[in-house]
């Protein structure tokens, strides 16, 4: 940043807190939304774009060099008259790291010479166009697109201190991807009786970033054909000092836990079976310890009283029939799969459960929960709550389907909607990655935290005039937000930064 940029930018956030400062208002005459004497008028050369962050982002893809990684292992195209592949795979996630929620979206940014200018384009790939490249995909090419995108991975966790890479957490789990189309090849008929796929989803915890995206049929199971790609994954987080797997009763894939044991730490969720259960009823009662809970934050003033349970009360009122947790607790035995050649530690958590309908309690109610392990270094409660910390996966996927619409299929057939799944989720990463590259590291995990909509509105969403002068390329911003300091930081690490 130049000396009159931080000038500016301090200024306009004095300016602001001046504004925003609390006042002590007399009663108004009008309300603060006023009317004013409004007019439009049309700039005859000064042109602009909404989504000036939309640059910081393309400087760290050439930065990484993924542009031309795409075009040296995907060849998809014969010739290029005029697109690249790399130009249609940024057209998509570029979509929808400016907002877009569709393939349609595109238009928008295709009629924007501004934004072409600012990407340093003649012109980009419209909407059918986009539709078609989706179409030249096989699944070979999906996995080479993949493994392109870890080797730029790679090289962003090259840049981060040596406390990054103690440990690694991999979290597996598969989701439902509804469709209302009918004619979607592909598709099936999913266990809750949704038409449409079952994609499957491998990503990092201490990033959420997606490590794999996996497409199949709705009728398939969460864990069909996931041995493979958790194989895949523990090969690309291989970095890790300490490599963690994580998944739910459905990953306990007991015909591939021998050999994970070679390579990482699990903790899966396993199946109540009825000679497990039998096993934890023979538990004697002095080997079961409480479970306590760690409290979801820490209270730094004073506590508040806690509100009605307004479900909780409406459930008494009618009678309805109410399963409420009395205890917990944990113990543990050693366990040998069917298909394994060793034993390993099975925690088991017993929840003592009261049913009731209306004031009325109608029977207590004994139920167990197992987690298998290969650690031995934690206790049996911190298993348990390690195994719980993989429910922030869900928001991940919660990311996937309605903040980056990663898991719309737009497209016609299994393999091509599994090519837009991919390409719609490097959006997702390039924000994880650029949170990464961020010199103050506070900033780059609260990047990391971020739902993709708040980011979006906080680091891409910029108003910005693009002037082209000599050589240079600049965005010049039109606004000020608290964020606009941090990416002018980031930017300027990104230009000096040589990756390996």
């Amino acid at each position: 940043m130049k000396k009159r940029d931080h000038k500016i930018l301090n200024k306009n956030k004095k300016n602001l807190a001046t504004r925003l400062k609390r006042k002590n208002y007399s009663e108004q005459a009008e309300p603060m939304f006023r009317a004013g004497n409004l007019h439009y008028e049309m700039a005859e050369r000064g042109r602009a774009i909404g989504f000036g962050g939309i640059g910081a982002v393309h400087t760290l893809v050439k930065r990484l060099g993924l542009d031309d990684a795409i075009n040296t292992n995907v060849p998809l195209l014969k010739t290029h008259v005029p697109y690249f592949e790399s130009d249609h795979v940024l057209n998509i996630s570029y979509n929808v790291m400016t907002g877009g929620t569709c393939l349609e979206d595109i238009d928008r940014l295709r009629d924007d010479a501004s934004y072409a200018d600012g990407l340093s384009a003649e012109r980009i790939p419209d909407p059918t166009t986009a539709g078609d490249f989706l179409r030249r995909f096989e699944p070979a090419d999906i996995g080479r697109l993949q493994e392109v995108f870890n080797q730029a991975r790679r090289k962003v966790w090259s840049r981060q201190p040596k406390s990054f890479f103690r440990q690694g957490i991999i979290d597996v789990d598969g989701t439902i991807a509804g469709t209302t189309g009918e004619c979607k090849q592909g598709m099936d008929l999913s266990y809750k009786g949704i038409w449409g796929y079952a994609p499957l989803i491998v990503s990092l915890a201490n990033t959420k970033e997606t490590l794999y995206l996996v497409n199949r049929p709705g009728n398939q199971t969460s864990a069909a054909g996931a041995g493979e790609w958790i194989d895949r994954a523990i090969e690309a987080a291989a970095d890790f000092d300490q490599l963690w797997l994580r998944g739910d009763t459905d990953f306990s894939l007991t015909e591939h836990l021998d050999q994970w044991d070679q390579k990482v730490k699990f903790v899966l969720g396993y199946d109540a079976r009825r000679n497990l259960v039998a096993r934890a009823q023979q538990i004697a009662e002095s080997a079961w310890e409480p479970l306590q809970r760690r409290a979801r934050y820490e209270v730094q003033t004073e506590p508040r009283a806690r509100p009605d349970n307004v479900k909780e009360q409406i459930v008494r009122e009618r009678a309805y029939k109410n399963i409420r947790l009395e205890s917990e607790q944990v113990a543990e035995f050693p366990y040998q799969p069917g298909k394994c050649q060793k034993e390993y530690r099975m925690v088991v958590v017993r929840k003592n459960l009261s049913v009731e309908k209306g004031e009325q309690v109608l029977f207590d109610d004994i139920r167990y929960f197992f987690y298998l392990t290969n650690d031995t270094s934690l206790s049996a409660a911190e298993v348990v709550f390690f195994a719980n910390e993989r429910c922030d996966q869900e928001n991940v996927i919660e990311q996937l389907k309605n903040g980056v619409n990663a898991l719309r299929m737009p497209s016609d057939d299994l393999v091509s909607n599994w090519a837009y799944m991919v390409i719609a989720a490097l959006a997702w990463n390039l924000k994880s990655w650029y949170g990464l590259m961020a010199p103050d590291k506070s900033v780059g995990h609260a990047i990391g935290r971020m739902e993709f909509k708040r980011f979006l509105h906080s680091f891409i969403l910029i108003p910005c005039q693009i002037v082209k002068t000599g050589r240079r390329l600049v965005f010049r911003v039109l606004t000020y937000t608290r964020h606009l300091a941090a990416l002018f930081q980031t930017l300027d690490v990104l230009k000096r930064v040589r990756f390996g």
